[in-house]
């Protein structure tokens, strides 16, 4: 398997050791062990190798339930993150999902198990390049990497069963927010940049919304506008 460690490399199809699949069944008991209870959650992470979205470097890391870095500067959440966040979207085989903040491509991956289509956004070039090439090396055809400004969404693919953003947000901007379908669900951490911020759920009912707090995280912030290959 590539490393995938720069735009233009490509992704070679993923092939697993036993360990490999030892430790993610590993990672999928901890997780147990950390309250994450739906079934199809943790069936969906167990399926995919979160090795192929990380650069040689960190392998090794692949299935530690931490946080890693990826190319542009930016983070793939941790395991136990991205499993509670898919338990709180209630995500069903017929829902439509948009994620802001492609990143690695690895939360795409897990959404595409358990959403019947996953429209991905991110800004940087080399991030949709990657996730792209790591998605299909792994056949899932449900997965569509966009680059674009996810603050703006994406529209002409709305409106959405559930709508996640996988970065710190001051307000959810209105545009998005008319994007996502009435009894949707928005998961999107909310604060200042740099300073904890709150993950919020958010339910649309109707014409009003019902928030409720997740818990305190520190996630970059989401920029507006494009960027290229870095």
């Amino acid at each position: 398997m590539s490393g995938a460690n720069g735009p233009g490399q490509f992704v070679e199809p993923h092939r697993e050791t036993a360990d490999e699949v030892e430790a993610r069944a590993a990672l999928v008991l901890g997780l147990r062990r950390r309250g994450i209870g739906d079934r199809a959650v943790l069936s969906a992470i167990e399926r995919v190798p979160r090795r192929l979205f990380l650069s040689a470097v960190h392998h090794n890391l692949a299935y530690d339930d931490a946080a890693l870095p990826i190319e542009c500067g930016q983070v793939v959440s941790a395991p136990s993150f991205v499993a509670r966040v898919m338990q709180e979207l209630e995500l069903k085989p017929e829902h439509s999902v948009l994620e802001v903040g492609t990143g690695s491509g690895y939360q795409a991956a897990v959404l595409a198990h358990l959403a019947g289509r996953v429209e991905s956004v991110d800004r940087y070039q080399t991030l949709v390049d990657l996730a792209g090439q790591r998605t299909a090396a792994l056949k899932l055809k449900t997965v569509r990497i966009h680059h674009a400004d996810g603050l703006l969404g994406l529209s002409a693919q709305g409106p959405y069963d559930r709508i996640v953003l996988n970065g710190s947000v001051t307000e959810i901007p209105q545009g998005l927010f008319a994007q996502l379908k009435p009894g949707g669900i928005l998961i999107a951490p909310l604060g200042i940049p740099r300073e904890p911020q709150t993950l919020i759920k958010l339910n649309r009912a109707g014409g009003s919304e019902e928030r409720r707090k997740l818990g305190v995280v520190r996630m970059i912030s989401l920029l507006p506008g494009l960027a290229g290959r870095l």
